[in-house]
């Protein structure tokens, strides 16, 4: 079984200001609570093939993700695979940007849920979960990047 659970934010930032910001997964965590920590792989700009390696907290225990970005068009499409074993994975996720009138950009943001093994049981949960969380964890992304990136 798999399933996806997306969210939609404005964010009043300019979309290459947005982009550049989401495009480094290093500030996930800024987001991200269950992010404990993450490294860019290799070291330089993120770019189709660059891996994020992290130490999340899911359901009260530490996992080891690593998710690769698949595609990347500036400012408009980030996208990423988990290539990490793991009961639950995204098997595909990613950022979609819209410039806005007035200088701002509204992000969606989605992740495609899949259970292995054991997991095929547990993503259900995992599902229902994340879209409970949807709207707060889009309000987070936006307050990080708002209070990252200083207005113009």
């Amino acid at each position: 079984m798999s399933g996806q659970f997306e969210a939609t934010v404005e964010i009043d930032r300019p979309v290459d200001d947005v982009f550049a910001y989401l495009a480094d997964g290093r500030n996930d965590p800024e987001f991200s609570p269950r992010v404990l920590r993450i490294e860019r792989v290799p070291e330089g700009p993120t770019a189709v093939g660059t891996v994020f390696r992290s130490t999340v907290k899911d359901a009260g225990m530490k996992t080891a993700r690593e998710f690769r970005v698949t595609a990347l068009e500036a400012p408009r499409t980030i996208r990423w695979a988990e290539v990490s074993s793991n009961t639950v994975t995204a098997r595909e996720g990613g950022y979609d940007l819209e410039p806005l009138p007035g200088g701002g950009t509204r992000v969606r943001i989605f992740n495609v849920l899949e259970g292995h093994g054991l997991g095929k049981l547990l993503v259900g949960l995992a599902l229902a979960a994340a879209r409970k969380d949807a709207p707060a964890f889009g309000a987070r992304i936006k307050a990080a990047v708002e209070t990252a990136i200083a207005p113009r």
